[in-house]
């Protein structure tokens, strides 16, 4: 009998394979084309595999929209941090978030794909980490006084929205370099309307 460690860590591996298998298929192909053959071969993993760890197509889904939407709110937060933090840092988290949705990966499997399967975004739990981080940086900002003296939960799920429906708009452009201009104008326009000055 394997120690529980190494069982839990090739479940892990299992697990990290499958993603890698179903982000790099759904990427290609998208989520309706992907064939169960498509997202266990590259791994060189069983259907059984898939359906254990994840229950069907739509679970291994969620989990590379997790993935990747989780590894997109880390993008926008150092693009924060480079920016200084604060109110400026908010804003350079939207707008890198939107600018995230030129890439092919992105927009195919978190914009295009993933509502359509999973439904509301705002619903995701990568999507609830995002608007946590978002309350606590404008809790800050209160304290300080930078922000009119608005529902901190409204304005950060109004601000995460317009960010997230900004990208969604750009994703499923015929032109998104144009949207990704017109777009993060009308975000910051919009934003700014929280500030106290």
């Amino acid at each position: 009998m394997k120690p529980a460690k190494t069982r839990a860590a090739m479940m892990a591996m299992t697990r990290a394979k499958l993603i890698s298998s179903g982000r790099k298929a759904f990427a290609e192909k998208g989520y309706a084309s992907a064939s169960m053959d498509d997202l266990t071969a590259d791994a060189g993993l069983t259907r059984g595999a898939l359906y254990h760890n994840f229950g069907d197509k739509r679970g291994l889904l969620a989990a590379v929209v997790d993935q990747i939407d989780t590894a997109m709110a880390e993008q926008a937060n150092e693009a924060g941090r480079r920016a200084g933090g604060g109110w400026d840092g908010l804003i350079a988290e939207g707008v890198a978030y939107i600018e995230m949705a030129l890439q092919p990966d992105v927009q195919r499997i978190v914009l295009l794909d993933g509502p359509a399967v999973l439904g509301d975004p705002s619903q995701w739990p990568s999507q609830g980490r995002c608007l946590r981080a978002t309350m606590s940086t404008l809790e800050a900002l209160s304290k300080d006084g930078q922000i009119k003296p608005i529902d901190i939960e409204a304005l950060a799920r109004l601000l995460n929205g317009m960010a997230l429906n900004a990208a969604l708009w750009v994703a499923a452009s015929s032109e998104p370099h144009l949207t990704l201009t017109k777009a993060v104008a009308a975000f910051k326009c919009l934003a700014s309307g929280a500030l106290t000055e």
